[in-house]
């Protein structure tokens, strides 16, 4: 199904982690179309909450990713403070399942950590995501 705007994501018949992907997908095609993007990311945040709340283990793989692409928005409309919690949550969210969904996260959060001029923390974060990849 062909998703044209932040409704057709939400509408009747869509629920749960469909709703959520939908979302994702919208705001991910906006991204550079001012703050739909990441009003759509942000509710996705608010929906996967909800859904990790009722079943943890099926859906807290999908709030990490929720998190990570808001936060990901957000740096990229240069606010890196607005993006950091979000980015260190889902690194703690992902820690859980380790592998490509942790790297992922903690790259993401070494470029918000290097806008903030916060370099030491960065390269950190970009070490421990080396260390995974071997």
């Amino acid at each position: 199904m062909a998703r044209n705007g932040f409704d057709d994501a939400i509408q009747r018949g869509t629920v749960g982690a469909e709703a959520v992907e939908g979302l994702l997908a919208y705001a991910q095609s906006r991204s550079g179309w001012g703050r739909a993007g990441v009003r759509s990311a942000l509710e996705a945040v608010a929906m996967s909450r909800v859904l990790a709340t009722r079943d943890p283990a099926a859906h807290t793989g999908l709030l990490a990713r929720s998190l990570r692409t808001a936060a990901t928005m957000l740096l990229k409309r240069r606010r890196p403070a607005r993006a950091l919690p979000l980015a260190e949550e889902a690194v703690s969210l992902a820690r859980a399942s380790g592998g490509a969904p942790l790297v992922v996260s903690l790259v993401a959060l070494a470029e918000i950590l290097n806008s903030l001029q916060r370099y030491a923390e960065a390269a950190e974060a970009m070490t421990e995501a080396d260390k995974i990849r071997q």
